[in-house]
């Protein structure tokens, strides 16, 4: 009995190691930390941003939102990812390491999307750290507006690190 237990187990896991097929799916470049990272938008709760982002829409994802936004609740499924208009946006945790054995407790994929203007008469600079978004708020260089937009993108690549099973980009 244990024998054919034993080869019941050998056979299953042997159908795991199936090749999977692939897709080719378009990611988005990000900073962490001053560090490149690239993201897949997979899921918005508002049209349009499901729209820009050829994502699903899930308006579900928007029930999400903290009721006062006033301070980030480390006990939330959400984390913040700030966006702006002309330079890739500023994740605010990542997966350390990617896949299975990551500890960074704080990592989500489900964003709540705050949008970084920058002020007129400033000097306009690519920011790349949460660090670096927060000093230009206290310095009065950028506003940050909460957009009521919660997106999931998980982290595929930092650096030259990409997730297990994924094909890292090339690094320059």
């Amino acid at each position: 009995m244990k024998n054919l237990l034993l080869a019941g187990l050998l056979a299953l896991c042997s159908s795991w190691a199936v090749a999977q097929p692939t897709l080719a799916v378009p990611v988005r470049q990000g900073w962490f930390d001053g560090q490149p990272v690239w993201y897949l938008t997979t899921d918005a709760s508002r049209a349009d941003a499901a729209i820009d982002n050829a994502a699903n829409l899930v308006p579900r994802l928007a029930n999400a939102l903290p009721l006062s936004r006033h301070e980030p609740n480390p006990r939330s499924v959400l984390d913040r990812i700030y966006k702006f208009a002309a330079q890739p946006s500023v994740l605010p945790s990542i997966p350390q390491p990617l896949g299975a054995a990551n500890h960074d407790r704080a990592y989500s994929p489900l964003w709540d999307v705050i949008m970084v203007h920058w002020k007129p008469g400033r000097s306009v600079r690519e920011l790349r750290s949460v660090d670096e978004v927060l000093a230009a708020e206290d310095a009065g260089d950028v506003r940050l507006e909460p957009l009521e937009l919660v997106v999931n993108c998980p982290v595929l690549q930092v650096g030259r690190q990409a997730l297990p099973g994924i094909t890292p980009l090339p690094w320059p």
